[in-house]
């Protein structure tokens, strides 16, 4: 079996990144600065886009590597950054419980593709010397 590319981890990497930008900078940036508010209004289906993007990129990166290395650690990283960011985008809640589950979840899943990206080099690696 041809190994998965890792671009597919590092797309998922770099998502799971803005996430956590969106979600740590963009609050601080329109508390600090007021005027702004109105103009980086986010409109609230920003969140469904973002996991509608996620999900798939995500299951798809993490499936490969773990049909690659077999190892499980990194589908519960990404499994529970998934849940945490779903819960805390579409729950209901208030802004700043919102933003730490998906700031959460975003943490869970970019340590979940680092994990997966890391244990597919090893494996390459490996499989390379024999």
């Amino acid at each position: 079996m041809r190994p998965a590319p890792p671009l597919l981890d590092g797309l998922a990497i770099s998502a799971s990144f803005l996430c956590l930008v969106h979600c740590l900078a963009l609050p601080l940036v329109i508390a600090a600065l007021p005027a702004l508010a109105s103009l980086l209004d986010v409109p609230e289906s920003f969140h469904v886009w973002m996991l509608a993007i996620a999900v798939p990129l995500s299951g798809l990166a993490i499936g490969l590597g773990w049909r690659r290395h077999g190892r499980i650690v990194p589908v519960i990283l990404a499994l529970a950054g998934l849940a945490l960011m779903s819960w805390g985008a579409l729950g209901g809640f208030a802004p700043g419980v919102e933003t730490a589950l998906t700031t959460l979840g975003g943490l869970c899943l970019a340590g979940g593709h680092i994990r997966n990206w890391r244990l597919g080099a090893a494996h390459r690696h490996c499989a390379d010397e024999a």
